[in-house]
């Protein structure tokens, strides 16, 4: 009963979130389009994609079909209304804690055992380098082949474009897409490929984002 519960009130919530997005679209005249390979919502995956600007956030609320737990920051819960409903949907990690680390990484396997998806931002925090993507840390690959869960990337193209990293208060309105790619499996993956498939999954990123 009480996962049953916890399962609703995370759809509740999750919806609730979709809702703030969309307001926070039409009042910045912000739009957020997905394009690429079509998910199967029936499954349960481990999202891995690129973390460029404040906006990711909005953009993978409004892009991804179904409700998710995302890994995120608790720097995330300044933003009025949306860190309010953020925050009990998310994972939240202090990166200076190695026990809020281990926490972390087991209320994601729990979500996972329990048919959720979740969503890691492979590069740890937002990228402010002039490289496209930043070396992956292991969690999301260690997770994906313990759990047997497959990873599934996206892009997300020019959020940056339109909120720099430098400067939140110069939000230029327009379009921000979102490409999802293929699903890639990680069926019979052991501990000693965890290296090839972070580096597939970066591969499939950077892919995505040169198109």
């Amino acid at each position: 009963m009480g996962i049953f519960k916890e399962k609703t009130g995370r759809k509740i919530s999750f919806y609730f979130l979709k809702c703030w997005a969309w307001g926070f679209s039409l009042f910045t005249f912000l739009w957020f389009s997905a394009n690429g390979a079509k998910i199967d919502t029936s499954r349960s995956y481990i999202y891995v994609g690129n973390h460029s600007s404040f906006l990711d956030a909005v953009a993978i609320v409004i892009c991804i079909p179904r409700a998710f737990s995302p890994l995120g920051k608790i720097e995330m819960l300044k933003i009025p209304v949306f860190g309010w409903i953020y925050k009990r949907l998310v994972v939240m990690i202090d990166r200076s804690s190695r026990e809020s680390r281990d926490h972390s990484v087991a209320e994601l396997r729990k979500d996972l055992a329990e048919g959720q998806s979740i969503l890691i931002f492979p590069e740890g925090t937002m990228n402010r380098s002039e490289l496209p993507l930043n070396p992956f840390y292991d969690g999301a690959f260690r997770l994906a082949i313990e759990t047997q869960t497959p990873v599934l990337p996206f892009a997300i193209l020019n959020s940056r474009a339109h909120l720099p990293r430098t400067d939140p208060l110069l939000l230029n309105p327009g379009l921000i897409r979102t490409l999802f790619g293929e699903a890639i499996e990680v069926k019979g993956l052991r501990a000693e490929d965890l290296e090839e498939l972070k580096q597939k999954t970066f591969n499939a990123i950077l892919n995505l984002m040169e198109k």
